[in-house]
């Protein structure tokens, strides 16, 4: 390869790292690229409990809050607790500084077992068979004073996972499965 070739392919690796972070939104370049605490604060609907979390701390995820959160998304119905998928609580980190808020999320559903998840299908055709529920890789929620449309639109953003977005019933899904939208 001669200079002037790698020149050029040296010059349009640069300006597409330089044009990839031009397109990023700022706080979701930011959220991206300096380690700082992730903090994020819930309330689940059904259960009336509210929690505060610190679940990373710029390195690293602290254990004891993941547990806490874990028991947070557990089913309520079969009192199950399952681990939750860490990147869940990093989308929804990343969802809200997108957003520009830190006002509490309002959690619908989290962790179901299958038990819950059959019955819940028996009752509704909204309800998938192999839901990420029941793996501990999905919520359900809103957040009070947003936009539920806005919040889809952020999400969808992301490429992060899946999306569903379901405005009769006041609430969008994400999960860290493959990328797709609903």
């Amino acid at each position: 390869m001669n200079k002037l070739d790698y020149n050029r392919r040296r010059l349009l690796t640069l300006g597409g790292i330089a044009l990839g972070a031009a397109v990023l939104p700022g706080q979701a370049f930011a959220t991206l690229s300096t380690p700082r605490p992730r903090i994020l604060m819930l309330n689940n609907l059904n259960t009336g409990e509210s929690i505060k979390a610190e679940f990373f701390d710029g390195s690293h995820y602290i254990k004891d809050e993941l547990s806490r959160l874990n028991h947070f998304f557990r089913d309520y119905r079969a009192n199950r607790v399952r681990n939750i998928d860490p990147k869940l609580f990093d989308q929804l980190y990343r969802l809200q500084g997108l957003l520009g808020t830190r006002k509490p999320v309002q959690l619908i559903s989290g962790y179901r077992s299958l038990d819950t998840n059959n019955e819940l299908r028996a009752h509704s055709k909204g309800v998938a068979k192999q839901s990420y529920h029941t793996k501990g890789q999905a919520m359900d929620f809103h957040i009070e004073g947003l936009s539920l449309s806005n919040v889809r639109k952020a999400a969808l953003s992301m490429r992060a996972g899946g999306v569903g977005y379901y405005p009769r019933s006041n609430f969008v899904h994400i999960d860290t499965g493959p990328v797709r939208h609903w």
